[in-house]
């Protein structure tokens, strides 16, 4: 590829103090009570397991409320209905999701080399849209707006980041659209559930793919070291 590429600006990242990105109303978390955040906290963690044990269609005010142990008036005075509920949902991933890839632990947050933290950061991607397949494909936004929405514009200047310094003559940009395209969740749901492919063989063709990207030779240990993160982040 050709060294000379036009000029673009430059992606930040602060491993510092991260900003990230919020899906819902802006502003309604921070004035939280204490009390009032932790009950949040718990239903979204019982939505979450519903949505591990029966997807999607599982999630309704009802079944979060009784999951959580609460009043069903509890749940719609907190999310209002299954709409902001599956968008607070959402929220609450990706937060933590942006947490572990902008100053979380190496290789996936700062600190090793940036094709380990490409491989790290596509595994968690995958894990995460395999873990949450349902939501992710029912939150997944049209033609019109698919590369415009927040988080997916968080993720692709990472990439261009990490590709700009592990690949200096390549164009970042475009490559990292590229990239954007292995993780897509419409993509995952065919391979996974569609093609019955395994979701180990998703996580090795995503480090090949980046190895051919920058010309990175995968190694044994940081194969191992980029599970680890996607596990931990998936986790989280």
């Amino acid at each position: 590829m050709s060294a000379v590429l036009p000029p673009c600006p430059e992606p930040e990242e602060t491993a510092d103090r991260p900003e990230l990105l919020q899906l819902g109303p802006v502003g309604e978390e921070p004035c939280l009570r204490a009390d009032a955040a932790r009950n949040r906290a718990r239903l979204l963690d019982a939505a979450a397991r519903l949505i591990a044990e029966h997807g999607a269609a599982g999630v309704t005010m009802e079944a979060v409320a009784s999951a959580a142990n609460v009043g069903k008036g509890t749940v719609f005075r907190r999310f209002g209905d299954r709409t902001g509920l599956l968008t607070a949902l959402l929220d609450h991933s990706e937060k933590l999701f942006q947490a572990a890839f902008l100053s979380g632990p190496a290789p996936l947050g700062p600190g090793a080399e940036p094709v380990a933290r490409l491989r790290a950061f596509g595994i968690a991607m995958l894990r995460r849209a395999v873990d949450e397949l349902d939501l992710q494909l029912a939150a997944e936004p049209g033609p019109e707006r698919r590369y415009f929405v927040p988080p997916r514009r968080v993720h692709h200047s990472h990439l261009v980041l990490l590709l700009r310094q592990a690949a200096p003559d390549a164009d970042a940009e475009l490559l990292a659209h590229t990239l954007m395209g292995y993780l897509s969740p419409v993509l995952v749901h065919h391979l996974t559930r569609q093609c019955g492919m395994p979701r180990a063989r998703l996580e090795t063709g995503w480090s090949e793919l980046v190895d051919r990207v920058t010309g990175g030779v995968a190694t044994e240990a940081a194969a191992g070291l980029a599970t680890e993160a996607a596990a931990g982040a998936a986790t989280g």
